[in-house]
């Protein structure tokens, strides 16, 4: 049983795919400090953000930008997840899983209301979770697949019954799967927004920002500022400007190389961040020359990773499919070392002594990353020709129509080692033991055992060598003067504004 007496100290494009750049760099964040003075209850927080949503509605529109603004801070599930992925109860006051992983039960509490008046009963949850289960077209549809009933024995009380263990169930469930609506409610979604969050949604001027207000009669915990008033400013050299001239108390997405700009410069810090975006270099897995394993192992053994790393400026390396944050997560450097060496004895032996490849990339991640590629695949004598490209261009050529070589994007996705077992997926990459392993580790309800079965298979994906995991970003987020409480981690997808506090004068 899971228990939440008061409420928890608050955890955080295509689905999964992020609109970020890379940049060159080689700067050291200075460790954010804690600010002197009393806060502010009523103070207005801003917040620079990069990505902004086309529409708010997180029902049927899919992405990071939504999810990062509006869950935890205007729409809330039944549970949440923090900033470093672990699963909390939010508005749920504690929920049950049976022995046998297939009953969930869970208990609502008194006094919960929507933003609009409605008070919250069970009854207002099975209407949202049965909508996702019925709907193709809301979000989240998929992870409902294993629940067949979802009944309200009482006014407190939600029981989801399943047809088989679902391990990723109560994850899926912090996501827009998981968040309960109003019964009956006909607010337009994709203006406007009636949760039960600690923030209301006061305002969104598309291609400017959205401005947050307290929620007053908020169930727990009252937001630690009046207002939050987020920019959306896609120019990164521009955020840097609107920090410095004191038009925002925090700036997400800092890119390494225009940090050195704020830190430390008018009373701003910056702080690194744990994230699951994996910068993975995608191996078309079904294309010859790449359906070799000797040529897709060549190409991962030219890279030095530790030399990436450093040239991006932020991030961590990773050798494998499964990032540090997610279950499964096993240090698979042991798979893969810089050798060319050994890269140029492998494209002997496969007849690839002359090979040339194309790598297709999102324009917006910049060079840094292909340059890099173009200069150590060079050095084992394959010839890299870089082809960057529009994302929608991309996600027609590459993701859908799976009409590429090498490809290069960042999947922010957490708990996302789903792409390696479905062979319909770009990757192209098709094991028939990875895809038991995956499907048993769903269905075991142990959470460790379940881990373990993914690390068994993230290592047969990495020793296949199915694609190459350049690194793990890390994000830099400058944080001004007075600012306490700022989520660090994760921020790419999820950032939890509720125990934000500003100390102003």
């Amino acid at each position: 049983m899971h228990r939440l007496p008061t409420r928890h100290p608050r955890r955080v494009a295509v689905a999964g795919l992020a609109v970020a750049a890379v940049a060159l760099a080689g700067c050291t964040p200075s460790p954010a400090e804690e600010p002197t003075g009393e806060p502010d209850p009523d103070a207005t927080l801003r917040v620079g953000l990069v990505l902004e949503p086309g529409n708010l509605d997180i029902r049927h529109t899919s992405g990071a930008a939504l999810e990062q603004i509006l869950i935890d801070n205007v729409y809330e599930g039944l549970v949440t997840r923090d900033s470093l992925n672990e699963i909390t109860p939010s508005l749920a006051e504690d929920y049950e899983v049976s022995p046998d992983g297939l009953t969930y039960t869970f208990t609502i509490p008194e006094g919960v209301t929507f933003h609009g008046g409605g008070e919250l009963t069970a009854s207002d949850v099975v209407a949202s979770y049965n909508a996702v289960r019925n709907d193709e077209s809301i979000i989240g549809h998929a992870q409902m697949a294993h629940v067949t009933a979802v009944d309200a024995p009482d006014e407190r009380t939600v029981v989801l019954t399943l047809d088989q263990p679902d391990q990723n169930l109560l994850f899926s469930l912090t996501g827009p799967a998981g968040l309960v609506f109003d019964e009956g409610d006909e607010t337009d979604l994709k203006t406007d927004a009636n949760g039960t969050g600690p923030f209301t949604l006061e305002n969104w001027t598309q291609g400017d920002g959205i401005t947050l207000a307290r929620f007053d009669d908020y169930w727990s915990d009252p937001a630690g500022v009046g207002s939050v008033e987020v920019s959306y400013i896609p120019d990164y050299t521009a955020g840097v400007n609107a920090a410095l001239d004191g038009s925002l108390d925090v700036l997400t997405a800092v890119l390494p190389e225009l940090s050195p700009q704020l830190d430390g410069q008018n009373g701003f810090t910056l702080a690194r961040g744990k994230t699951t975006d994996k910068a993975t270099l995608a191996f078309n897995n079904q294309r010859a020359p790449l359906d070799d394993a000797r040529v897709r192992e060549a190409l991962r053994l030219a890279i030095d990773h530790d030399a990436l790393v450093e040239a991006v400026g932020a991030g961590t390396t990773q050798f494998g499919p499964i990032p540090a944050l997610d279950p499964g997560y096993e240090d698979l450097s042991d798979v893969v070392q810089f050798d060319p060496d050994r890269a140029r004895q492998l494209l002997a032996e496969a007849g690839e002594e002359n090979l040339s490849l194309t790598l297709t990339i999102p324009s917006f991640y910049g060079t840094t990353v292909s340059t890099y590629l173009v200069s150590a695949f060079n050095d084992i004598g394959v010839d890299l020709e870089v082809d960057p490209v529009e994302f929608p261009t991309w996600l027609q050529d590459v993701y859908t129509n799976k009409d590429y070589e090498l490809s290069f994007v960042l999947h922010v996705e957490p708990r996302d080692f789903a792409n390696w077992a479905n062979p319909d997926y770009y990757f192209g990459y098709d094991s028939a033991e990875v895809q038991e392993l995956y499907a048993e580790a769903m269905a075991t309800v142990d959470p460790d055992d379940s881990a373990a079965l993914l690390a068994q298979a993230a290592r047969i994906v990495s020793e296949d060598h199915a694609a190459d995991w350049l690194y793990t970003v890390e994000t830099i987020t400058a944080l001004g003067t007075g600012v306490a409480g700022f989520p660090t981690d994760s921020t790419n997808s999820r950032i939890d504004l509720s125990a934000v506090t500003l100390a102003t004068e």
